[in-house]
């Protein structure tokens, strides 16, 4: 294994290793923010300019699909819930659910872009890019350190965790969302534009569906069918989107 590569294993490992210390100690509500501190000293050490890291604004167009996807995967699978007569709003508190969207639409676009996004589709993204991979092999890595890096999170008690069930689904639907970032981040060159996606989707899959075992605005119970990072549905409308995505992508070039 040659330098860069063997920095860009460690920093990967360091980051995964930290996060899951303090989400077995209870500090799993603020474990993505040494990503930000992992990101500012590779960084340095590796001196990576702004366009390598993927801070830069980003087409319009993209922007424009980074808002889309989560808007109409999400909206998707909420009109087949609501066909099918799972959803019970009776309890539903609209107003903090509406908060929430807010800022998680606003401030999360910035918090993700310094930790997950600045760390997996800005450093590591950098630094694979560094080592001659090609984009592909890039869009890979990426996923895959993304999703690992989540384990901790929905198998320890940090009130993210969910049913040993759910786990294989939560971590396809992940992959499949991590390669949306990824792919957005590689048509863009932004890490502004995988951000936005992120936020947005993190904003509306937690207010409308909840996370681990709370429940969402929506009030749907059966999550593993119906929950878009949990569930069965997930996987088929997140696949369907993905497919769209990369065929729209090959007839634009």
């Amino acid at each position: 294994m040659n330098k860069s590569l063997l920095m860009v294993a460690t920093g990967v490992l360091i980051a995964i290793g930290i996060t899951a210390t303090m989400d077995a100690t209870g500090y799993s509500m603020l474990s993505a923010l040494p990503l930000a501190a992992l990101v500012g000293i590779y960084w340095a050490v590796q001196k990576f300019s702004r366009e390598e890291i993927g801070l830069v604004w980003g087409n319009r167009q993209f922007h424009t699909i980074a808002l889309l996807y989560p808007l109409t995967v999400l909206g998707s699978i909420t009109a087949i819930a609501y066909l099918s007569g799972v959803i019970d709003t009776s309890s539903a508190n609209w107003e903090h659910a509406l908060i929430n969207v807010v800022a998680g639409s606003t401030i999360g676009v910035f918090m993700v872009m310094i930790t997950e996004e600045g760390f997996f589709r800005g450093w590591l993204w950098a630094a694979l890019k560094r080592c001659g991979l090609t984009d592909t092999h890039v869009l890979i890595g990426t996923s895959a350190s993304f999703v690992i890096w989540h384990i901790s999170a929905i198998t320890l008690d940090t009130g993210f965790d969910i049913p040993a069930a759910e786990i294989p689904i939560y971590l396809v639907n992940a992959s499949l969302l991590a390669i949306v970032f990824g792919f957005l981040r590689m048509i863009s060159g932004s890490v502004l534009v995988a951000s936005v996606c992120h936020a947005v989707w993190n904003a509306f899959a937690y207010a409308l569906y909840g996370f681990g075992e709370k429940v969402g605005v929506l009030g749907i119970e059966s999550t593993h069918i119906y929950g878009p990072e949990v569930g069965t549905l997930g996987i088929v409308v997140n696949s369907v989107a993905v497919l769209g995505l990369w065929f729209w992508w090959k007839s634009a070039r």
